[in-house]
């Protein structure tokens, strides 16, 4: 781990009762928006299923006669009935099956997390909270967390791993999301301008996106 940033933990009753260090290489990363905008089209992009697609004017239906004389009827020239200018006609230019998917280097995508946390924490968008201390699903009880943590809509909640009592709690209040650690990703942190995460969910990610984890894979490759 390289130089520690330090960052308050509170309890669910929004109060702060201790600070943690968290790795500068995850949370003190110098913004790239460049790397953060590649990253967030690319996601956007492998999201589009490509499925869309429209006749051109030889698949459309209909005969291939020309319907009058060319000359000589005191009328424009026309063609057959497929033709893109007339109605049932074909389409020009129309999508048709593609894919959009966009290749993007593992580093330059793990540094566009960074970046988006780093923000989140320069900007005072991440709070760090020990337990969500729920002990079964309640909405209401979600709702009032994150009221005494001061938290604003949208928001996202990041827990260590997939933690279906917060899931429950927190799916039914509007503009709030809940992801595991392994799940983060550009366009969740992007659209979502408040993150709250566990102190599980933040040494998840330093050990997912950390210098550690980094030479390691550099190792393997």
């Amino acid at each position: 781990m390289g130089d520690a940033v330090e960052i308050s933990v509170y309890n669910s009753a929004g109060q702060e009762i201790e600070k943690i260090n968290v790795d500068e290489a995850i949370f003190g990363e110098g913004p790239n928006e460049a790397v953060v905008h590649q990253a967030l089209v690319r996601q956007l992009a492998n999201s589009r299923q490509g499925t869309a697609d429209t006749k051109t004017r030889r698949e459309v239906s209909g005969s291939s006669r020309k319907l009058y004389r060319q000359k000589h009827t005191g009328m424009a020239r026309a063609g057959n009935r497929r033709s893109p200018l007339r109605r049932g006609g074909g389409i020009i230019f129309g999508s048709h099956p593609r894919s959009y998917r966009q290749a993007m280097p593992k580093k330059m995508r793990r540094l566009a997390i960074r970046s988006i946390l780093s923000a989140r924490v320069a900007g005072g968008e991440l709070k760090v909270i020990d337990s969500f201390g729920l002990e079964e699903p309640k909405t209401k009880q979600m709702a009032q967390v994150l009221q005494s943590l001061g938290i604003k809509v949208p928001a996202l909640l990041v827990t260590a791993d997939l933690d279906m009592t917060v899931f429950k709690s927190a799916r039914n209040i509007e503009r709030v999301k809940t992801l595991p650690a392994n799940m983060l990703n550009v366009v969740d942190l992007v659209s979502h301008n408040t993150l709250l995460m566990t102190v599980d969910a933040v040494r998840r990610v330093e050990a997912m996106f950390g210098e550690k984890q980094a030479v390691s894979e550099a190792k393997t490759s």
